[in-house]
């Protein structure tokens, strides 16, 4: 009889263990297994034993699966310090870039000029490969790596999104065909009007653009700020807005080229926005601001 009240105890246990594992992503199911375990061995000699270890270990197991509501957030100032730099950085570089191309095109020197399609090929370029000028690391998202590799990509599908949201393969499409070109010819239409001059105070407001576009990246993909791409993305919506108006001063085509990745920059940043209110920290909105744990160290780096 003792073997055989025994063996039942055994089934009984590995049931209830077996359940609670199989339910680890739901809360209300600790509960559940603790009442059951309690009231499957009340009666018994062992029972204390087995249900105090199997409270234990759903305890366990429940602070693994919870993060903790009660760790202190502190101001990531260092951050702040890091976008601010990296910002400077970028655009000095930028500028001396242009300003070199300009320099090697002096009609003074007895250079020639790079024809058009050369000045567009330059723009686009920066359009895509603004980053390589900016000290963070502001890795787009990867794509096919998303769509092969069981472990999400950063920035794609390591979050919640929006209904709405486009399918993945539509921003790759958007940014080479689409915005790229457009902010490509519009630049280059502002560069024939100038006096073939690279380096001017218009077209180094898309650079600041840019710029605040490569810092968003850092802020949105590496790091994972939900909070913090919101403010970011509103630099980049104000910064696009205001190369815009810019552009339309000096040339009426090239601002309504350059508007119309305007319209998109619009629905990216409902779209950031909306992803922020769906992905809740401790049932909260995440900051607007970026924050570290108190003690701890900034995970903004440079690459």
């Amino acid at each position: 009889m003792r073997i055989h009240h025994s063996l039942l105890l055994s089934i009984a246990f590995l049931t209830t263990s077996t359940t609670g594992f199989s339910l680890l992503p739901r809360k209300a199911s600790f509960q559940s297994i603790t009442g059951t375990s309690t009231s499957t061995f009340k009666d018994t000699t062992t029972s204390s034993t087995l249900v105090a270890g199997e409270n234990r270990f759903v305890t366990e197991l429940k602070a693994i699966a919870t993060p903790s509501s009660n760790d202190e957030k502190e101001l990531d100032v260092e951050a702040i310090g890091k976008y601010a730099m990296s910002a400077g950085v970028e655009m000095v570089l930028l500028t001396l870039f242009l300003r070199m191309l300009d320099f090697g095109m002096s009609p003074e020197r007895g250079m020639g000029e790079l024809p058009l399609p050369a000045i567009t090929a330059i723009f686009y370029a920066l359009s895509l490969k603004s980053r390589v000028f900016n000290p963070l690391n502001n890795q787009r998202p990867d794509l096919k790596k998303a769509s092969t590799e069981d472990k999400p990509s950063k920035g794609f599908g390591d979050r919640i999104m929006p209904k709405w949201t486009p399918p993945g393969v539509f921003f790759p499409i958007l940014w080479i065909f689409i915005n790229a070109p457009l902010r490509a010819y519009s630049t280059t239409l502002i560069y024939e009007v100038n006096g073939h001059v690279l380096c001017d105070p218009t077209i180094l407001c898309l650079m600041l653009h840019l710029t605040m576009g490569d810092i968003w990246n850092t802020i949105n993909n590496t790091e994972r700020r939900l909070g913090a791409s919101v403010t970011g993305v509103a630099t980049v919506w104000t910064s696009v807005w205001y190369a815009i108006y810019r552009y339309y001063e000096v040339d009426p085509l090239a601002g309504k080229l350059l508007g119309l990745t305007g319209v998109w920059i619009t629905i990216a940043a409902a779209l950031v926005t909306n992803t922020w209110t769906l992905n809740l920290v401790n049932e909260k909105l995440d900051s607007l601001l970026p924050l570290k744990a108190v003690g701890s160290e900034s995970i903004t780096k440079f690459s």
